[in-house]
């Protein structure tokens, strides 16, 4: 069986060092005395998921600094003409993680030994909360094989907690109803996880986390404030911005904050969009092995174990 034979399908890969550029114009930031500061900023690298290119922001790495969350990739954007293969990754297990998908543009088709199987669209996020073990199948969607178009999101790996780990598995998909949009000046908040300014997502985690994706305008100031104690990271999808510092972070960079402060200070001059990630740290060993991520190595061999023995599920089942 296809099962026996176990796939890394996610192996752990760094980024590279991106050096700080200084603004050499008048800045748009306006400093305060509780502003959160820079470790460092990023930039993502190209690695292939199956037939899916995708920028990889980071990966079983930086966890002092992103968790809850554990691994971030942008798939696309791909221009799919109608008719064409789908972009595919075939059935692979996961075990003690939760990652989930955010479609910019596009569709995709999710399918899993939970027998779910969704078609999923633009503004939708879908959480695979794989507990003990599952196995998925992920590919552009029909729609996107009948007429063509742009295929562009996230996947990011959201760790689950160690009194969670062994939960059994689930799947489930939000449309853009349970997520609220704050506005604010020259610039929107789609709050996909969290709470802001007074507004919260009905999506639930099993410890605080925040997602929000934010654009601005030109010429846009915005003050995002955070708990000090929580991490905090922020991803460019497209333009430019100015950070603390007087630093500035291009599309596909990310930058990540050091803890002890409050406020994020962003400033636009032509205008930007970005993800804002962050929320309250395990504080628990993470040990991973491709699509698992567990505590210790022991915790490790149990799930190799379950996924050869089939009991996550059969991947030629979920290929169908």
């Amino acid at each position: 069986m296809f099962r026996r034979k176990f796939i890394k399908g996610s192996a752990i890969l760094g980024v590279s060092v991106a050096y700080p550029q200084l603004i050499s114009c008048n800045s748009g930031i306006i400093q305060t005395k509780t502003n959160r500061k820079i470790l460092q900023i990023l930039s993502a690298e190209k690695v292939m998921v199956g037939t899916l290119p995708v920028l990889r922001a980071f990966a079983g790495d930086k966890n002092d600094f992103v968790s809850p969350y554990v691994l971030f990739d942008e798939f696309g954007p791909v221009t799919c003409n109608a008719g064409d293969d789908p972009l595919r990754v075939d059935a692979h297990p996961h075990a003690g993680v939760t990652p989930t998908t955010y479609f910019l543009e596009g569709t995709g088709h999710h399918k899993d030994s939970l027998n779910y199987d969704f078609q999923i669209g633009k503004g939708d996020f879908m959480m695979f909360n794989s507990g003990s073990g599952a196995i998925h199948m992920e590919e552009s969607g029909m729609k996107l094989y009948e007429e063509g178009g742009k295929y562009h999101g996230f996947q990011i790996w959201l760790n689950t907690p160690a009194k969670h780990k062994w939960d059994k598995p689930t799947t489930t998909v939000d449309n853009e109803g349970n997520m609220e949009v704050v506005k604010k000046g020259k610039s929107s908040i789609k709050i996909v996880l969290g709470e802001l300014f007074g507004k919260k997502s009905s999506i639930q985690t099993h410890t605080p986390a925040f997602y929000y994706h934010i654009k601005m305008e030109p010429d846009a100031r915005l003050d995002i404030p955070t708990d000090p104690t929580h991490n905090a990271f922020l991803y460019g999808i497209k333009g430019e911005l100015e950070l603390e510092g007087q630093r500035t972070m291009k599309a596909n960079q990310i930058t990540l904050y050091q803890r002890g402060d409050s406020i994020i200070n962003l400033y636009s001059e032509k205008g930007a969009e970005m993800l804002l990630l962050g929320g309250q740290p395990l504080n628990e060993p993470v040990f991973s092995y491709g699509p698992f991520v567990m505590t210790n190595e022991e915790e490790i061999k149990k799930c190799v174990r379950n996924y050869q023995k089939g009991l996550m599920g059969n991947p030629d089942l979920v290929n169908r």
